[in-house]
């Protein structure tokens, strides 16, 4: 048991740092996309949130994800400050992980998150409204949720959906917020059309995602068990899938099948298969990631076009329809033959997780649409949410930050 204890350590400290290491990888996936001028700033969403969280997540966050239910809809504040959370495991969540362990790992989580948002706003949001917003979304959107799904008496998790990595608590609750946040900004002055400057950059940002999303799926099992072993190879394939989805259907549409379609297709895969990875068969997940490479295809270049809004870097085109997508397909696919804490979906003849993730959907939308809209509206009121015409025209790099990512040669 002991050695049991010490290889389930191993693994998710492990897993922990690879999860950490998609956040500079969103970075440089995010930073290559936008015009030179606002790469820094770009990168700057990313690294200022792993500041804002990890200190926020300290103080209240984990305890009220994670801490001892009120009325299955938040955790209490007992465990701020991580009073109590040490290296004894807490039974509730692992048996054979220290509760700080489990604690860094669920962080890792938190910070990801709203640094996804972040491709809806990119070049043209003020860095204090950032700011502002981040944490009061991490605080009253993200924690919430996130205890909903996972913490013990949460009212989705009592009622039995099912979501293995962070379906609703991660993709939907991004995706659909960065949805509002676009629409309330309005367009860039571009009109609303992305320049990237480095497609290098987002492919080796795109590879570094794709290397911690083994971290990110794979750990979550809190285990080194045949359960973990299948999120492996289910979480490779979709990635690969939702490729090779993603372009088929642009080859088909466009004659050309583009590098940045690749690896936006394989991000595509990642995030659908994400609630589904630990519940799933490998031939299951080979249809979730093509399906989740085309539906995202299609919320990136027809239905962003249709509603005329600019989500700038398809925070909501990849991770908002890829997400949903993600927690229907756990609902039609998931077998107990796999994982026997789960539930048989549709195909193997019950439609009651399909109604569960439903409902489970349908409440993360409501929840971050409404949620959102608020918290903008009141950082609105405090700081204003965008930059005048003169910062965004000059770039927010040089205009906020006072730097240049690149300067001219001097020959």
């Amino acid at each position: 048991m002991e050695g049991f204890v010490l290889a389930d350590g191993v693994f998710i400290f492990i897993a922990t740092v690879m999860v950490m290491l998609m956040t500079p990888g969103l970075a440089l996936f995010y930073g290559g996309l936008v015009k030179s001028k606002n790469i820094l700033s770009t990168t700057m969403h990313s690294y200022t949130t792993m500041m804002i969280v990890s200190v926020q997540w300290i103080l209240i966050g984990y305890s009220l994800a994670f801490g001892p239910d009120v009325f299955g809809f938040i955790g209490n504040l007992d465990w701020a400050g991580l009073k109590g959370v040490g290296f004894e495991p807490n039974p509730d969540y692992s048996s054979t992980l220290p509760h700080n362990l489990f604690m860094m790992f669920q962080l890792m989580f938190a910070i990801l998150t709203p640094a996804i948002i972040s491709g809806a706003y990119a070049e043209r949001m003020k860095f204090s409204a950032f700011i502002i917003f981040t944490l009061l979304w991490t605080t009253f959107i993200y924690d919430p949720v996130a205890h909903w799904v996972w913490g013990v008496g949460g009212w989705l998790r009592e009622l039995g959906a099912l979501d293995f990595a962070g379906g609703n608590v991660v993709h939907i609750t991004s995706g659909v917020s960065g949805l509002v946040i676009a629409v309330m900004l309005g367009k860039r002055k571009a009109g609303g059309v992305s320049t990237p400057h480095s497609l290098p950059f987002t492919i080796l940002g795109a590879g570094l995602l794709w290397f911690g999303w083994f971290g990110f799926n794979v750990g979550s099992a809190l285990t080194i068990n045949e359960v973990a072993m299948n999120a492996f190879v289910t979480t490779n394939t979709a990635a690969a899938m939702g490729s090779i989805g993603w372009l088929a259907v642009e080859w088909f549409y466009t004659k050309k099948p583009t590098v940045l379609g690749a690896v936006s297709g394989a991000v595509s895969g990642l995030v659908a298969i994400t609630p589904a990875c630990g519940f799933v068969t490998p031939v299951s997940s080979i249809i979730i990631g093509f399906i989740g490479g085309v539906v995202c295809y299609i919320g990136v270049s027809y239905i962003k076009s249709k509603f005329d809004y600019d989500d700038a870097l398809d925070a909501f085109g990849l991770h908002g329809i890829g997400g949903t997508w993600g927690g229907i397909a756990t609902g039609i696919f998931a077998s107990t033959k796999v994982n026997e804490a789960g539930a048989d979906g549709l195909i193997y003849g019950s439609i009651s997780l399909l109604n569960k993730q439903l409902i489970a959907i349908g409440a993360t939308w409501a929840f971050s649409i409404v949620g959102t809209f608020i918290l903008l509206y009141i950082v609105k009121k405090v700081v204003g949410l965008r930059v005048d015409d003169e910062v965004e025209s000059i770039g927010l790099d040089l205009s906020i930050h006072g730097e240049k990512a690149y300067d001219k040669p001097s020959f």
